[in-house]
C-alpha cells in the first residue's frame, strides 16, 4: 500500500462527508482510507455507514484528543506514506494523489502547498513554500500536515506526543527535520483546501504558549533571543532575507542599508 490516508473527527458531521467525498473521488487508487471519530454526537457515525464500503477501517469511540485519535490512525496504518486530511478539510482536486506520486520520490516528507479560501469575501490564496527549513521556519511557522506526505517509519517509535493538546504536528516537524535531519521534497502542486477555523486558528494564544514552552525546552536561552528577535519580521521578509544572505553581492548591499539605517535612526 502506497498511502494511508487519515481522517480524525469529532462532531462535524458535514466537514466529515466533505472530505470523504474528496478521498474516495481520488483516481489514484492505491491508497487505504482510515477513519477516527471521537464518539460525535451529532451524527458523524451515520455517514460513516453510509460510506462504509469506501473505507478501509473506522471506529467512532471517545478519544484522550486529537493526537490521540491521530495516533490511533497511525496504528492501523500499513502504507509508505500518510497523509492527515482531518474533516473539513478537502483534496483540492481529484488527481491530487496523482500528481504527488507521479514524483516518483522517495523523501521523507513530500509536502505540497495548501489553498485557503475564505466564503465570506469569496477570496483565497495558496500557502506560501520556505526557500529552505530551519530552526527559523518553525520558530515563526510550521508545515501543513493536510498536504504533506510522512513516511509511516518515522512514527515508529516517535508518535505524536498527546501531552500537548495542539501543537504536536508541529513538534514532530520541528525534530524530525531540524534535530533529525530528515529530508523534505516540496513539490508546486496544491494539495489541500482548507477550512477556516481550524482547532488552532480558534486557540491561538494557547497554541502560541503551548510552541513557547517547548521552544524553551528545546533551545538555549540566547539562541531563543536570537530567533525571537529575527521573528519580528513577517513571513515574506524573512523568506526574502533568507535569499539575500545567500548572494555575496546582496548580502553587502544588505550590510551597507543596515549600517545607514542604524546612523540615521
Amino acid at each position: 500500500m502506497k498511502y494511508s490516508i487519515i481522517t480524525v473527527n469529532y462532531n462535524n458531521r458535514e466537514g466529515l462527508r466533505r472530505t470523504i467525498e474528496s478521498v474516495i473521488c481520488q483516481t489514484f487508487r492505491d491508497f487505504e482510507f482510515i477513519v477516527i471519530d471521537g464518539g460525535s454526537t451529532d451524527g458523524s457515525a451515520d455517514v460513516l455507514k453510509e460510506y462504509d464500503q469506501h473505507i478501509t477501517y473506522w471506529v467512532s469511540e471517545p478519544d484522550k484528543g486529537i493526537y490521540n485519535a491521530m495516533n490511533k490512525g497511525i496504528s492501523k496504518a500499513t502504507g509508505i506514506y500518510l497523509n492527515f486530511m482531518n474533516s473539513g478539510d478537502c483534496f483540492f482536486d481529484n488527481d491530487v494523489l496523482q500528481k504527488v506520486d507521479a514524483y516518483n520520490d522517495t523523501a521523507d516528507f513530500i509536502v505540497g502547498r495548501d489553498y485557503h479560501f475564505d466564503e465570506k469575501s469569496q477570496q483565497g490564496h495558496a500557502s506560501i513554500q520556505p526557500p529552505r527549513l530551519t530552526m527559523m521556519h518553525f520558530f515563526v511557522s510550521t508545515l501543513d500536515h493536510q498536504s504533506s506526505f510522512i513516511k509511516r517509519s518515522l512514527f515508529l517509535g516517535s508518535p505524536y506526543r498527546e501531552d500537548y493538546r495542539l501543537v504536536s504536528d508541529w513538534i514532530f516537524f520541528t525534530e524530525q527535520i531540524v534535530k533529525e535531519g530528515k529530508q523534505v521534497r516540496f513539490i508546486p502542486d496544491i494539495v489541500c483546501r482548507r477550512e477556516e477555523g481550524g482547532l488552532s486558528e480558534q486557540q491561538r494564544e494557547r497554541n502560541r504558549k503551548e510552541i513557547n514552552t517547548y521552544l524553551h525546552e528545546f533551545l538555549p536561552s540566547g539562541v531563543y533571543a536570537d530567533y525571537k528577535t529575527l521573528s519580528a519580521l513577517d513571513k515574506t521578509s524573512l523568506y526574502r532575507l533568507y535569499a539575500m544572505c545567500e548572494h555575496p553581492r546582496k548580502r553587502k548591499a544588505l550590510t551597507l542599508c543596515i549600517k545607514l539605517i542604524n546612523r540615521l535612526f
